[in-house]
């Protein structure tokens, strides 16, 4: 009978680190468009699975932000998301995340640096289904002003009061 030979293992602790560029938010390029249209598809069929997203086309971004400011988060070369803003009214129209890089910080930085453009009470229109957009903005400062009825569904009217 052979016996096994049994060599002592000693655990070896290896340190990597790995650096990541820091977030930032920029104003939107046109050379953005074809890869913001994907998302804002792609990112709107992932937060309202509830909907007929069926005749949703990646045309619906140009449509969607007409005539805002658009504002886009990146990070290591990557646009993460976007957001978009009808400034005469302080209204945060779109903010969207890619799904893989949600709960990165991308949201939060882009949420804050819209709220820094605001003039006056910031409002912005969440469908009450949406409960984690709906979560993400009250821990931002938000408050549930109304409730309304939109061809998506009931909706809130939340406020952001500038400080």
């Amino acid at each position: 009978m052979v016996t096994p030979t049994v060599k002592s293992v000693k655990p070896t602790t290896e340190i990597s680190s790995i650096t990541a560029d820091p977030l930032i938010v920029r104003a939107w390029q046109e050379s953005d468009r074809p890869f913001l249209r994907t998302l804002y598809l792609h990112a709107r069929r992932e937060a309202w699975p509830w909907l007929d997203s069926s005749d949703w086309q990646l045309e619906d971004f140009d449509a969607a932000t007409r005539d805002e400011q658009i504002w886009v988060a990146m990070q290591d070369g990557h646009r993460l998301g976007f957001a978009s803003v009808w400034s005469n009214d302080n209204f945060l129209h779109n903010l969207f995340v890619d799904p893989q890089y949600q709960h990165a910080g991308a949201g939060s930085l882009l949420l804050k640096h819209v709220q820094e453009t605001f003039t006056s009470t910031g409002s912005l229109k969440c469908l009450v289904r949406n409960e984690r957009a709906v979560a993400f903005y009250q821990r931002h400062g938000w408050h549930i002003e109304a409730t309304g009825d939109s061809p998506d569904g009931e909706y809130y009217l939340m406020h952001y009061v500038l400080r």
